[in-house]
């Protein structure tokens, strides 16, 4: 058996390798980008979807097909893959399909501390939960074998302490794949109208019903016995921090977080004096312990917000709601000295610009020196709430609503609004800025459908996005380079800026950081003469 340091990320990759999966497909997003890199890097078939929804799409078909599939994202990300998330619950899968949500507690690289628990809760389906990359690695291949026994999606949540830390990780031997794909007809089973999805329900809740029955003998609930006074039902690494924390207590770790395994808790809870659920971010297991009668205590809502640590775990055991001191601040990020952004934001500040923003590197822009930036709410939220605040703004302020988004973001969820921006154009117009950097830079350098190139960077068919928007019929559409003609992009923008149009302005500058390894894929594509990769300008 191969022992080797791995973080959490690459311990699923590993997991991947190992348990025979034949498709890996994600968006990439901190703390889960690792997962699929790591994949591709062990000669495992993985690629970069335009977003999460495509991706679970993806691996969904593929595990209709009988094989095995693993679909990787942020929390976030699980937004917008919710919708066929649900009826995927329905559906089932003939193969394995293990979707990794990475949940990002004290908001590390994230706009929110959504708890992905609640998803499992709310669509009906298995969640398994790591507490270090061992775990990570052996909960990975136990939600495959899940996945394929009871013909359901699995997921397994991450966070990012468990994504990033590093752990010694014990390896199988590798597995051939489950089985080869193939599709059967299964007309009731997949299509999911009415008359098929109420009997899919009824099947979904059966399916759940007889996996909690398992789940209060599986190893999946691991009962450390100690000191009788004090219980603690942890879960994911807040366990460990309990076992160093209070290393005298009883403990209930549970590695399988839905369906709980509420008779085992129940009888845990009855062998101590006190028992204490330990979980970051909401009280998902208190919640549901309580309601089925079980006597515990839930943390203080403080202790909702950031990651838990020991010293937390401590003050949450000794019911300690005295204030928690201040964490000592950092330096805060800032665009690269040389990114392409800064003469954009110069020129939006310049001109006084409304900035709808978008997620990515160019968030940055909202904090000094040019705090250019007024909303950022989610990816590709900029068009629709540019063209919102154009909507209804009177006409001077509107015509300053710039809309600002990423090239990567653009293809994530920008096209949408978009089409919006065409179908409901404001009486004042509309300017979008793409601020194109060739790259998605802040996960990384990944690539995108835009960049031309697949997740190992071979060349592919390119997305033209001033080509899309002059087939949807953006009046004006420019391609700029804000570096080489910065007075040029502040005289363009004015110029947009006055007009009653809709406008598209693509300020093209590769990322200073992927540059060379961008001219560096080119050169490579060139050689190898990609004729079969053609720039899509025309949609």
């Amino acid at each position: 058996m191969e022992r080797r340091l791995l973080s959490g990320d690459e311990a699923v990759a590993a997991a991947a390798a190992d348990g025979g999966v034949h498709l890996g497909t994600g968006y990439p997003g901190t703390p889960s980008t690792e997962i699929l890199e790591a994949f591709s890097a062990l000669r495992g078939r993985a690629q970069w979807a335009p977003n999460e929804k495509v991706a679970l799409e993806v691996g969904l078909g593929a595990a209709f097909a009988g094989a095995r599939a693993i679909v990787t994202m942020k929390h976030v990300g699980l937004n917008v893959a919710a919708d066929p998330l649900f009826t995927a619950a329905y559906t089932g899968v003939s193969g394995a399909l293990v979707v990794v949500a990475a949940d990002d507690p004290g908001m590390a690289s994230s706009q929110n501390e959504q708890d992905s628990r609640r998803y499992a809760v709310a669509a009906g389906l298995p969640m398994l939960e790591p507490a270090d990359s061992q775990e990570a690695y052996d909960l990975a291949l136990a939600a495959l074998e899940l996945s394929q026994r009871w013909q359901l999606p699995v997921i397994l949540r991450m966070t990012t302490r468990v994504c990033h830390s590093k752990s010694i990780v014990v390896r199988r031997s590798r597995s051939a794949p489950a089985q080869v794909p193939r599709f059967r007809r299964d007309v009731a089973a997949r299509v999911m109208i009415p008359a098929y999805a109420r009997p899919a329900h009824l099947r979904l809740r059966k399916k759940l019903e007889s996996l909690q029955a398992w789940a209060e003998t599986a190893p999946l609930a691991v009962w450390r016995e100690g000191d009788g006074k004090l219980g603690i039902v942890a879960n994911g690494v807040t366990a460990r921090h309990a076992r160093e924390a209070a290393p005298g207590a009883s403990l209930l770790e549970l590695k399988l977080v839905h369906p709980l395994p509420l008779e085992k808790i129940r009888a845990f809870a009855a062998s101590v004096e006190r028992c204490v659920v330990l979980e970051e971010g909401d009280p998902v297991i208190a919640d549901a312990v309580r309601a089925a009668g079980i006597a515990v205590e839930a943390k203080a809502p403080a202790f909702r917000f950031g990651e838990l640590d020991v010293p937390r775990v401590r003050r949450i055991l000794a019911r300690d709601l005295s204030p928690e001191p201040e964490a000592p601040k950092g330096k805060p990020p800032q665009l690269c000295e040389a990114c392409p952004y800064h003469p954009v934001y110069s020129t939006l500040k310049k001109l006084g610009c409304i900035v709808a923003g978008d997620i990515g590197c160019y968030t940055l822009g909202v904090l000094p020196p040019y705090e250019g930036m007024d909303t950022c709410v989610a990816m590709g939220a900029s068009l629709g709430v540019g063209l919102g605040l154009r909507h209804v703004l009177p006409e001077e302020d509107a015509r300053k609503v710039v809309s600002i988004i990423g090239d990567s973001t653009f293809v994530h969820t920008g096209l949408n609004g978009l089409v919006e921006m065409v179908y409901n154009p404001p009486p004042t117009g509309h300017v979008l800025v793409v601020l194109d950097n060739g790259t998605t830079a802040m996960t990384g350098q990944q690539e995108h459908p835009g960049t031309g190139r697949t997740l190992d960077h071979a060349p592919t068919g390119k997305l033209s996005i001033e080509g899309l928007a002059r087939a949807l019929g953006v009046t004006n559409v420019d391609v700029v380079d804000p570096i080489a003609d910065p007075a040029g992009f502040e005289r363009l923008l004015a110029d947009r800026l006055a007009r009653r149009e809709l406008s598209v302005v693509v300020a093209r500058r590769p990322c200073i950081l992927a540059a060379a390894d961008i001219r560096k894929y080119e050169k490579a594509a060139a050689a190898a003469g990609c004729a079969a990769c053609p720039e899509v300008e025309n949609v």
